[in-house]
């Protein structure tokens, strides 16, 4: 069976962001599971403050289009979130409503997100870790009827988590890491 393709989008651009950090920690171990893995900037893809009204006239955005199929590209798709106010910040958020309202000819509007599991994971300064996040993600995605597998990563104390390469130096950290990214390779094989 081939291996599945993993996509990973940290919500986050703030250079030295913990969760980008993350996020390539978890590129690292998808790659030594032997897992493609492609990980996504969402600088690369700005988009408006969704607007229905703007939808209405303009249509969704050529970059809303873009990432959905690149979502759809993919078996399994990882999103790393810092925590801002006790939830997840405005620009994955953002992300989520518009990529939600993308419909393909032949498709319904929302079916990439019902069609390939996601796995979450937060990182944060504080003792919580990002749990508060996770949990309003889980919900978002929860109505947009997408599949979260069980492990989620809570990254707490993130300033002090990484080494001077940035890899994980809590051994506790890096098994967690490995169980999700391991759970989320199983699941995307099983739905493949």
């Amino acid at each position: 069976m081939a291996a599945p393709k993993i996509l990973i989008i940290p919500g986050s651009l703030r250079s030295g962001s913990h969760n980008a950090k993350l996020a390539a920690q978890a590129a690292y171990e998808f790659a030594l599971a032997g897992v493609e893995v492609t990980r996504l900037s969402l600088a690369d893809f700005a988009l408006p403050i969704y607007d229905g009204d703007l939808q209405a006239k303009s249509g969704v955005p050529k970059n809303a289009l873009n990432i959905k199929r690149m979502m759809a590209a993919h078996h399994g798709i990882l999103l790393v979130t810092p925590e801002y106010n006790a939830s997840v910040p405005a620009l994955l958020k953002n992300m989520l409503d518009w990529v939600s309202r993308v419909q393909d000819p032949h498709e319904t509007r929302g079916q990439v997100f019902r069609q390939r599991p996601f796995a979450i994971a937060a990182a944060s300064e504080n003792r919580l870790g990002g749990t508060r996040a996770l949990a309003a993600l889980r919900l978002i995605l929860a109505s947009l009827q997408a599949h979260v597998i069980p492990s989620q990563l809570s990254l707490s104390f993130a300033h002090q988590a990484y080494d001077d390469m940035d890899k994980l130096k809590n051994p506790a950290d890096s098994e967690a890491l490995q169980a999700l990214v391991r759970q989320l390779i199983d699941v995307s094989r099983r739905m493949m």
